[in-house]
Parts: structure tokens; C-alpha cells; sequence
């Protein structure tokens, strides 16, 4: 699946525990606590993107630490439509083994450039992924960074 150890495919057993990690992950954020709140649904891990193997989960010795979704955008690119990390293992380079497990799926893909649309709390740590600013976007819960990652083909690579 990935170059990562400790990366796969999610299962459909373990959305409601990435549903419940991506909670935690997001209320962390004091800025969007009180609309996720009154929002629950924004946290749906739609089941069909696990089916489809558009999810990725890193596990640890103690379980599932963090989850990624990598979808294919009809340009051809691919987008990372959400990574979340477990707080309790924040600042560990979880995250950026992720980030780089998204690389690698968006990579073999065939995918030119990996997409996220990343809220301003997060920016710092796509710009030290190498994720570059490409414009705003707004999102149902306030402003965000639109931030583009350059990828190497496989077929690229010398």
C-alpha cells in the first residue's frame, strides 16, 4: 500500500475509531470546537471511501495513532482530503510519516501534485512537509490555505 511502515488500508471495522480520532484530533482546536459541536456530522468518514482504499491508517504498537484519505481529483491530481493524528501523539512525526504515505499513494496514482486544503492552524506543518500556499478557500467552518505539494512520478525518478 505504502512505503511507511505501520501504514495500510483502513478497514470498515475501525470507522467509528477513526471517526472518534478525528473528533479529538479536531476539537483540539479551540477555533472550531464550538461549530464541530453543533455540527457533530462534520465528522463522517464516509464508509465508501475505506471501501475504495482511499484511507490510510497508522498504527502503532497501541493501536491506530492517526488516519489519512487520499482521493483522486478528475484533473488527474490528488487531493489530501484529511489527516488527523491522535493529540496524545502530536509532535511526534506521525504526521509527517503520513504525509509522506500520501506522497507515495498520490505518486503511484500518477498524480503531478498532492492538494489539501489546510485550516490556518495547520499551515506551519504542510509548509515544513513541503507543501507550498496556492490560494484561500472557504470552508463551512471559516477561511482556509489552499497548499500544493509537488510529486515525483514513479516513471519520473532517475
Amino acid at each position: 500500500m505504502t512505503d511507511i511502515s505501520g501504514i495500510r488500508a483502513a478497514r470498515v471495522d475501525e470507522r467509528a475509531d477513526l471517526e472518534a480520532l478525528q473528533r479529538r484530533a479536531s476539537l483540539a482546536w479551540e477555533t472550531y470546537r464550538e461549530a464541530l459541536l453543533q455540527h457533530p456530522e462534520a465528522i463522517d468518514l464516509p464508509v465508501g471511501q475505506i471501501i475504495k482504499g482511499d484511507v490510510f491508517v497508522c498504527e502503532r504498537e497501541d493501536g491506530v495513532k492517526g488516519f489519512m484519505v487520499v482521493l483522486s481529483r478528475p484533473d488527474g491530481q490528488a487531493e489530501l482530503d484529511g489527516l488527523f493524528v491522535d493529540p496524545a501523539v502530536w509532535r511526534t512525526g506521525l504526521g509527517r510519516d503520513l504525509v509522506r504515505a500520501a506522497r507515495a499513494v498520490a505518486s503511484r496514482r500518477g498524480a503531478n501534485s498532492l492538494q489539501v486544503v489546510a485550516a490556518p492552524e495547520a499551515r506551519g506543518f504542510y509548509e515544513a512537509c513541503g507543501f507550498v500556499a496556492s490560494g484561500t478557500a472557504q470552508t463551512r467552518f471559516g477561511p482556509a490555505i489552499n497548499m500544493t505539494l509537488a510529486l515525483e512520478r514513479p516513471a519520473d525518478r532517475s
